[in-house]
């Protein structure tokens, strides 16, 4: 079967940032959370365009999908569907996008 989705390198490299931290206190639940978000990744592809935009934080077009207090960023019109970051809300997302033009 052929992928739904990719993952840039800039969104592993989130992904791994995020696995360390909680792999830091627990490496069960860091597991399970990594494997959460390729459970959504495969979800997305299934069902491109859930979620919504965030024009006061980029123009690019990509869709936000919230999971836990991670934003999945992604490019629904790629084939297969394109994950540009995962980012903690609580950062300053508008300005992480920006530098990852």
């Amino acid at each position: 079967m052929a992928r739904r989705y990719e993952v840039s390198s800039e969104a592993q490299d989130d992904l791994f940032e995020i696995w360390r931290r909680i792999a830091a206190d627990s490496l069960d639940l860091a597991n399970r959370i990594d494997d959460e978000f390729h459970d959504l990744f495969a979800s997305l592809g299934r069902s491109p365009g859930l979620e919504h935009s965030r024009k006061d934080l980029t123009k690019r077009p990509v869709l936000f999908f919230p999971l836990y207090s991670f934003l999945v960023v992604y490019q629904p019109e790629a084939k297969p569907i394109r994950i540009m970051a995962v980012l903690r809300g609580k950062r300053n997302v508008k300005r992480i996008l920006e530098d990852r033009r």
